[in-house]
């Protein structure tokens, strides 16, 4: 949870820099897991479609940057420059591109985005 919270307060506009593995892959699950809970509460709710999507939308909002953000330090900490997420315009490869970028382990000791977080 202190990496989903870290990527929200301290980073939340940080590009710079180096993220592991695991910062990026605990915020994801997490934004993954407050989404689910949204919908099962709106569901119980019972709310009208129009009041869920306004809800997604907000939610969406308020995770643009951050999620945008620990995405470019994932990518400088592989030796990629943030550039390489423009590559999730192009359809089914380049999502699957970035998916497999996610999965590799770090560039070891410094490059040049800055030392790295995992040493």
């Amino acid at each position: 949870m202190e990496w989903f919270i870290s990527c929200m307060t301290t980073n939340y506009f940080n590009f710079q820099g180096r993220a592991r593995r695991k910062e990026y892959w605990f915020f994801t699950l997490i934004i993954f897991l407050i989404g689910v809970l949204i919908g099962i509460i709106a569901s119980v709710l019972g709310l009208e479609e129009s009041t869920i999507k306004m809800i997604q939308l907000i939610w969406g909002l308020v995770l643009f940057m951050p999620a945008l953000g620990v995405q470019v330090r994932r990518l400088h900490d592989i030796s990629r420059s943030g550039w390489w997420i423009l590559l999730n315009l192009i359809p089914i490869i380049g999502p699957l591109v970035i998916f497999i970028f996610n999965l590799l382990d770090s560039t070891p000791g410094d490059n040049e985005y800055g030392p790295s977080p995992k040493y």
